[in-house]
């Protein structure tokens, strides 16, 4: 990226989703988007389709593991879709009950929850049923092992399915809402109803970080490929807490990039260079290069709704993005 470009706007290749873009994943050279009219449009460097996924429902989470998308609706279906448009119903929740939550293990085992219950069903397709508290919020299984953590009401529970050992149960009051780990393993984070982040230390002393001070709620985090970094949205720039040290950002400022007046709605960092994509609620999308600070504009301010999905390919090449509008697009990064 050459930081005379000031911008990359002629690079993107606008998408027309026709709905809103509920979650974007690359199955290597297939884009697939996941729309709250239930489809998932997958476009491959030939043609473009769609699959009806959840007919008659909308999609409320996706994920995707490089091999398949995964969707979960308001019909109670969770729905595996493959780069040639094989569909496959992975599960059904009881009762029909809507699907909170999502999460995609990169063994091929999945979870996911509706209400308290959170269903773990691993790469042999054996399941495990784990009551949370309250009702599961947030999934996200750890980068090594078997291990999943839920987040509910004061705070999160981590759960080994396969084990008959107790869920260890870690607490902070309040309302949390989703959930990642750090990609070594040693922090755990959520993002809260309050405004804030809240993070805990698993090795060695268990030690609890917040992170506050945010206009709005944090709906997008994101991890640099080195796990230093944490950018996360909810304000008028991407907040982006260090995690360089094992004490994480306790005591620390993060950093801000990309500072407009709109907040920022999506995250996304490259995933081999320190640079972060932004997306702002009024569309504009902008890349900044943490070396410089440098801003490359993406996608200028526009009508059609605020970022709701970043997605970067597995190289780097090519960065997905969709919008609450319908709008969609992906920049091909030149050179």
């Amino acid at each position: 990226m050459s930081a005379s470009a000031p911008s990359l706007v002629d690079h993107v290749v606008p998408l027309e989703a026709g709905a809103h873009v509920s979650g974007a994943v690359w199955l290597k050279d297939v884009l697939a988007l996941a729309l709250g009219d239930g489809a998932v449009m997958l476009v491959g460097p030939h043609e473009t389709r769609r699959v009806a996924a959840h007919p008659d429902a909308g999609i409320l989470v996706a994920s995707g593991d490089g091999r398949r998308i995964v969707t979960g609706g308001d019909d109670g279906r969770i729905v595996a879709v493959a780069a040639d448009g094989d569909m496959t119903e992975v599960a059904a929740a009881k009762g029909g009950a809507w699907i909170d939550a999502l999460a995609l293990h990169s063994d091929g085992a999945i979870a996911y929850a509706a209400g308290r219950n959170v269903v773990a069903r691993d790469a042999k397709g054996r399941e495990k049923v784990f009551a949370a508290p309250t009702t599961a919020r947030g999934l996200a299984f750890a980068p090594k092992g078997y291990r999943l953590a839920v987040a509910h009401y004061n705070g999160a529970t981590l759960w080994y399915p396969n084990l008959e050992t107790a869920p260890d149960f870690v607490e902070w009051k309040g309302s949390h809402l989703d959930v990642t780990w750090s990609p070594d393993g040693r922090f755990v984070v959520t993002t809260m109803q309050e405004n804030s982040l809240h993070g805990w230390r698993l090795q060695p002393d268990r030690g609890h970080m917040r992170m506050s001070g945010y206009p709005g709620k944090v709906r997008s985090v994101s991890w640099s490929g080195d796990g230093n970094w944490l950018a996360t949205s909810g304000a008028e720039a991407a907040i982006i807490w260090p995690f360089d040290s094992k004490e994480g950002p306790t005591g620390k400022a993060p950093r801000e990039c990309g500072i407009r007046p709109a907040r920022v709605t999506r995250v996304a960092f490259h995933p081999k260079a320190l640079v972060l994509a932004i997306g702002y609620e009024d569309g504009c999308i902008l890349l900044v290069r943490f070396a410089d600070a440098s801003e490359l504009l993406v996608r200028p301010a526009t009508k059609g709704g605020a970022v709701s999905a970043l997605a970067w390919d597995g190289r780097g090449g090519r960065l997905a993005f969709g919008c609450a509008g319908g709008m969609a697009g992906i920049l091909t990064l030149p050179g």
